[in-house]
């Protein structure tokens, strides 16, 4: 069974070029699978005596463990993808794993800013450089983003949001990006998305404005980190305080932090922003088939989810403003 894990980890690696993220998964899903049928001083059962009754008892256990329909749906989706491997290469004649149904999970509908709530927390992070920054920021004195003005990161950190909702990246997209993805002159950045499938997405004026005052901060990050004994990263778009590429989860904690100090009562993250983009393309007109090619979308259906958040959002404009709503 450990030998067949690792030779189904190496097949996403190599074969199906599946992120890091969805290996470290993948693995860790099945490593809590394995320990399950391998009680202490027991042998794990032999890969061919693995049937759908053990499986389902597995799922049981998952549940009485308290475990999220979702959490609980992925790593049947692991053991699925395993087996299904198991299949192809002769180590098993089914899959066992394809007679246990997933947990039915409640449809959510992404929760998304209008264009204007949007608009009005970007606008309020646009006093990280230039003549202009400084009266904008000093005019917001009382702000709890005015705080932040004296850290030479929030040109960075304006940049990745714009950004992020200007081309509608995904958070690993973003900090994957090299400078060899970003071609300011057209105003495009060359993504590398799930699956390692490229496609390149355009960006507007505003995130091309942030990209243009983050440059020199990104040329002092790396000046100032030459002498580190962990050399700057200086291939990547996004650094950190210490000129390395910046992680997803940093991307995560500062967009937590923004929107803390401008509302309290929003919750948003990286993927919020993704969510936006979308939703308001779809909102000004835009066809479904193109933002699924911007998105990267493998599947309209997955980009059709976009269009519940948008009838969503006109139902609460109707109930704002019509006199009999």
């Amino acid at each position: 069974m450990k030998q067949s894990i690792s030779k189904f980890l190496g097949y996403l690696h190599s074969v199906r070029n599946a992120s890091p993220h969805t290996i470290v998964n993948y693995k860790k899903d099945l490593e809590q699978f394995l320990a399950y049928l391998t009680p202490p001083e027991m042998a794990a059962p032999p890969l061919g005596k693995i049937d759908h009754k053990i499986i389902r008892e597995y799922v049981g256990h998952l549940h009485e463990a308290g475990l999220e329909k979702s959490s609980i749906a992925r790593k049947l989706a692991a053991m699925r993808s395993f087996f299904k491997h198991c299949v192809r290469e002769g180590m098993l004649k089914e899959n066992p794993a394809r007679l246990v149904p997933t947990p039915k999970l409640p449809k959510r509908i992404p929760t998304v800013l209008s264009a204007e709530e949007m608009s009005g927390f970007l606008d309020q992070l646009a006093g990280g450089g230039g003549a202009q920054g400084q009266k904008r920021a000093a005019s917001r004195a009382n702000n709890g983003i005015a705080k932040l003005e004296d850290s030479v990161l929030l040109c960075r950190d304006r940049a990745i949001l714009e950004l992020l909702y200007a081309a509608g990246l995904r958070v690993s997209e973003l900090t994957g990006l090299n400078l060899t993805d970003v071609d300011e002159k057209e105003q495009v950045v060359r993504v590398l998305g799930k699956g390692r499938k490229e496609r390149v997405v355009p960006y507007g004026a505003k995130a091309a404005e942030a990209m243009r005052l983050y440059w020199p901060i990104r040329e002092k990050l790396l000046q100032e980190n030459q002498a580190n004994q962990k050399k700057p990263d200086v291939n990547a778009v996004f650094l950190n305080y210490r000129g390395r590429r910046l992680t997803t989860r940093s991307v995560g904690r500062l967009v937590k932090k923004y929107v803390k100090l401008v509302n309290i009562n929003w919750d948003l993250h990286p993927h919020s922003l993704r969510h936006a983009f979308a939703t308001h393309l779809l909102a000004d007109g835009a066809d479904l088939r193109a933002i699924q090619e911007l998105l990267g979308h493998s599947s309209l259906s997955t980009t059709q989810k976009y269009t519940h958040a948008s009838v969503r959002q006109l139902m609460d404009i109707y109930d704002k403003a019509h006199p009999h709503a």
